[in-house]
């Protein structure tokens, strides 16, 4: 595992989907000991009828597709893997001995899930006091929504994020990204570093909801405020409530544009002094009355230019602009290679590393997602005590596994 400063602790990873599993990801960057507990058709079938949503890593699934599908794998770096049947009373069993020895089981099922399985916190508490249960479902472990199933792209215009995004009144718009999920999974970080830091004082472990709803609610301060005083939101699009111009704007190229924001009225002179149809005695209550039309003037300069051009004679002039990065862009950026930030673990494909910069954590060290059930006798023998001809039984009743079953 990555030796990172959270090396003594482990985790039980029940997650799945997105939220979830970022979040036990970034544990794992951090050190922690991530056991993902797998179930039987977790990664999906043995034979892939197709092409997963973001395809396989290396560019096809092999004979062992489920290994490949990347929008999974990139998710389980510096994890083991378990596979191991919850739904059976020995698998139940084996997973209570687990909790015994964790510090943290983490999930993000519905709210109803660990009850249906009998392992709700009531049940990992007394088998382990000290034990702590993340639980993200979609709206908390209560409520008139507990039980509802919830993915972001459902959550997010239930938490008053989309109500602002859209370019005019009748198109509210959604960003199509789930973006309560990362939100969720950074707030979950700091639940469990919390949490952790509140055992140590109390010798007591407990149970922390994360709700994907509030978690992305969370996000919409500014707006929430502005409402509460009497405002009325209206939506911008890429403008800005009080910046002009803000926006982007197309260049040379095929879907080549530039992001560009005058704070003051020092950044409009100096643009003005680049883009001369601009009138540089306007002061900011009167851009904003001309906004239309000091976008398309800049739009008109900008569209006959490279973008490397724009972006270097406006930072010349200290005024903020930058490139809009398509995906191969932002791989190839210059400044996230100079920084090795993106680590080819996956057969050479580059996979986003860890933001969090700081002694004791390097990527030097990390590990590329495990097969399905690629730990199984590991975690087995290393945590449980169990012998070779009782981890062979558990494979002969199937309570284990390392394949789908079909």
């Amino acid at each position: 595992m990555a030796n990172g400063p959270l090396r003594d602790v482990r985790i039980l990873d029940l997650t799945h989907v997105w939220a979830g599993p970022l979040a036990t990801r970034i544990l794992a960057d951090l050190g922690a000991q991530v056991l993902k507990v797998e179930a039987p058709m977790s990664r999906g079938p043995r034979t892939y009828p197709g092409k997963p949503i973001a395809g396989f890593v290396g560019g096809h699934g092999g004979e062992e597709p489920y290994n490949k599908n990347a929008a999974f794998v990139k998710l389980q770096r510096n994890k083991k893997s378990i596979g191991l049947d919850l739904k059976s009373d020995q698998g139940r069993t084996v997973f209570l001995d687990l909790v015994e020895v964790a510090d943290v089981v983490i999930e993000n099922f519905s709210a109803r899930a660990m009850s249906a399985l009998d392992l709700d916190y009531t049940v990992l508490q007394k088998r382990n006091p000290r034990i702590i249960h993340v639980a993200m479902p979609g709206f908390g472990l209560s409520g008139p929504y507990k039980d509802w199933v919830a993915f972001g792209p459902t959550v997010e215009p239930m938490s008053g994020l989309t109500h602002v995004m859209g370019y005019s009144c009748a198109e509210p718009r959604s960003t199509a990204m789930a973006l309560p999920d990362p939100i969720a999974a950074a707030h979950s970080v700091c639940a469990v570093l919390t949490a952790l830091r509140n055992r140590d004082a109390t010798g007591k472990g407990s149970l922390v909801e994360m709700s994907l709803h509030e978690s992305a609610v969370s996000a919409n301060g500014a707006w929430l405020v502005d409402h509460q005083l009497g405002a009325e939101l209206t939506r911008l699009g890429n403008a800005h409530p009080s910046m002009v111009p803000h926006g982007i704007y197309r260049c040379v190229g095929e879907d080549q544009w530039v992001a560009i924001a005058c704070r003051d009225d020092a950044d409009w002179i100096a643009m003005c002094g680049c883009i001369n149809t601009l009138d540089d005695e306007l002061a900011v209550h009167e851009r904003r009355k001309k906004r239309v039309e000091i976008d398309r003037q800049i739009t008109r300069w900008t569209s006959v230019r490279d973008h490397n051009d724009v972006e270097s004679l406006l930072q010349q002039k200290c005024v903020p602009v930058g490139h809009v990065r398509r995906t191969p862009d932002m791989v190839a950026d210059k400044q996230v290679q100079a920084r090795g930030f993106f680590v080819p673990l996956d057969q050479g494909t580059p996979m986003p590393g860890n933001p969090i910069k700081m002694d004791g954590i390097s990527n030097q060290d990390w590990t590329p997602c495990p097969p399905l059930g690629n730990n199984n006798r590991e975690v087995l023998s290393s945590w449980l005590d169990m012998s070779d001809e009782e981890i062979e039984t558990l494979y002969e009743q199937q309570v284990v596994f390392d394949r789908p079953p079909n």
